[in-house]
């Protein structure tokens, strides 16, 4: 199988995620296809209010407790899987963040981080980066940024996520960012890499 077919099983599966939406089994999905970074080459997001919502919204998504959405479309799993036979599940739960509008990209940043001091780089970040993301979304250079805990899954432990309309203006405003971190509080900063300093990278366009 191919990338295409597999995008072609979510696209026909389009109208039954956004029924779960409107339903409220779930508050919201994502699928992004891979632009740079790292091995993920496809990455399926959906959303609830709490960590109960969510596993109640991953039944329904794989089919439901009672069935109700299996039919044509049962026999897609196996055949999306045999395309994308690997895979990693996180559950993040979401820190901080301002998304004022819809992204056309993102980028992710997965960190991995010192168990013991991650209460302190959530401080860092919410007193030194957040007012630089803010500032940046007030000034329409981001759709949007995210800050997010690991809950269950591999081995990295907080997510940074931007939105944008295109790559480049995004990449030039995580530069901006970058720039006035590490540069007019450098001290944060450092602090901040010796907590999360290892990370990976990912650069998405967002298909659905």
């Amino acid at each position: 199988g191919s990338l295409a077919q597999a995008d072609k099983l979510i696209a026909d599966d389009k109208e039954r995620m956004d029924k779960l939406v409107a339903d409220g089994k779930i508050t919201g999905w994502n699928y992004l296809a891979h632009h740079t970074g790292g091995a993920w080459q496809r990455l399926f997001v959906h959303r609830a209010d709490s960590l109960d919502a969510l596993l109640d919204g991953s039944d329904a998504i794989q089919g439901g407790a009672d069935g109700e959405d299996e039919g044509d479309d049962a026999d897609d799993g196996p055949v999306f899987g045999e395309i994308c036979n690997r895979h990693d599940d996180y559950i993040w739960q979401t820190t901080d963040g301002n998304q004022s509008g819809p992204s056309a990209v993102g980028f992710s940043v997965y960190h991995v981080c010192d168990v013991a001091r991650e209460s302190r780089a959530d401080e860092i970040f919410a007193e030194h980066f957040a007012p630089v993301y803010n500032r940046l979304v007030e000034e329409g250079k981001l759709s949007g940024w995210g800050w997010m805990s690991h809950v269950v899954g591999g081995k990295y432990r907080k997510l940074q996520t931007f939105g944008g309309a295109d790559h480049k203006s995004l990449l030039a405003a995580r530069a901006e960012a970058i720039a006035a971190i590490y540069g007019e509080d450098n001290a944060a900063g450092q602090e901040f890499t010796e907590i999360c300093g290892p990370h990976s990278d990912y650069m998405w366009n967002l298909v659905h």
